[in-house]
Parts: structure tokens; sequence; C-alpha cells
């Protein structure tokens, strides 16, 4: 069942990926959605610092990925710019995929890279934006639902 929490400022969105990063192992993937400015880079900066990562995490959005060195190995993916997968080469994201590292995916709606092994989802991040600092941050653990068949909504 998903948790709802509503959050007043960066540092309180920051601690609750913290919470949820003190449960990630290497080979884990945790989707990470939301608008432009819900906070999502920031929830993933908070689960990095969680996951030892001391130096600066910023948002990926125009390199794509970042890898950060922590206690694992971590990638974080902005997929907002690549706006459709289909055209994309099924490697090029893979390595940031790799069984061991742990990996944030941002904007996963865009389509799944190839190495997204939905068994490996261990949570899904939602972040919306309620004005000002304020967010609700709700995390719902485990694998996505299947995409529904064509035709069928």
């Amino acid at each position: 069942m998903p948790t709802t929490t509503e959050t007043t400022d960066p540092e309180q969105t920051a601690a609750l990926a913290a919470q949820l990063a003190e449960r990630l192992r290497p080979g884990d993937i945790v989707l990470v959605s939301g608008e432009l400015g819900a906070g999502k880079t920031t929830f993933v900066r908070g689960a990095c610092r969680a996951l030892g990562v001391a130096g600066a995490v910023t948002s990926p959005t125009f390199t794509i990925a970042r890898r950060y060195d922590g206690d694992v190995p971590i990638s974080h993916l902005d997929l907002f710019r690549l706006g459709d997968l289909a055209d994309e080469d099924p490697a090029l994201l893979a390595d940031e995929l790799a069984p061991d590292r742990v990996a944030f995916v941002e904007w996963p709606e865009v389509g799944a890279p190839a190495g997204l092994d939905p068994e490996r989802v261990v949570a899904q991040v939602r972040l919306e934006h309620r004005g000002g600092d304020r967010r609700v941050v709700v995390v719902a653990h485990g694998r996505p639902d299947p995409p529904a068949p064509p035709g069928v909504p």
C-alpha cells in the first residue's frame, strides 16, 4: 500500500528519501515521477546522501545519466529529454541499470529503457508540488503494474 507524506521544505523531502534509501541494495531500481520542479532531484539527492554520496548531486536532464560513488554505485537517470525511447539504441542506458548499482529513474513514463527489469523496481515515487516548498510524496513499494494491453484503458 502506498504511503503519502506532505513535506514542507526540501530537507524533509530529502529525509523521506533517506528513509527509503536505507532499504536499497545493488540491483534495486526506484522510479521517480512528478511534474517539472516537483522535487525529483531533491528526493534523489536525499537518497544519495543516505547511500554515502558526499559530492554534488544534480539533475542529469541534459546528460541523461549521472553516476555517483557511495556505499554502492549509483546511477541517476532523467529520461525527460529523450521524449520517446523507440528510436534510441536499446543498449543506451543498459550500463546505468546494471545489477551492481542502485538506479533512480526520473520521468519513467517516457518509456522503459533496455535493462529496466520490472522485477528489480523496488519503489515508485510520485512528487506533487503544492505551492512554495510544500510537496506531497507518494511512495509505493514493489513493482509497477504491467501496462494494459493495447486498446484497454
